[in-house]
């Protein structure tokens, strides 16, 4: 299957890695297994039948301690369609499942370092994620 798109451009919007105090990394750094990775993927219409997508990740801890650590990262993408796709379905699948897809592995080694630089090395993200199969459920 030909692609129906095609990433002109991917970066780093933003970053961030917030640990407030020493006793806060200590904390984190024995507790940092309890943290919880949210994804969330929002787009905006550019002109030409361009698409700014913007996936962002965060590790961050559910529970209420005052001790905590906070990563984020919104990665941008800019995408253009081909003019043949016209259907609603199909653009939302492009945005939600092949970009994400073709993006992950930069976005997952710039997020990885960044928890790495942040001074927590041991961090791996368990099992990738399967974009196609976010988006099935999503669409069920």
């Amino acid at each position: 299957m030909t692609e129906n798109f095609k990433i002109l451009a991917q970066f780093v919007k933003d970053i961030s890695s917030e640990t407030p105090d020493v006793q806060s990394y200590i904390f984190v750094k024995e507790n940092i297994s309890k943290y919880h990775l949210n994804i969330d993927i929002n787009s905006k219409a550019l002109k030409n039948k361009m698409i700014e997508v913007n996936t962002t990740l965060k590790f961050e801890d559910r529970e209420t301690n005052e001790k905590k650590s906070y990563f984020e990262i919104v990665y941008a993408s800019i995408v253009k369609v081909d003019e043949e796709v016209k259907d609603k379905k199909e653009l939302e699948k492009i945005i939600l499942c092949d970009v994400q897809n073709k993006i992950y592995p930069n976005l997952e080694k710039t997020f990885l370092n960044l928890l790495h630089n942040s001074g927590f090395p041991e961090v791996r993200l368990e099992k990738k994620i399967d974009f196609t199969e976010l988006y099935k459920k999503r669409s069920n």
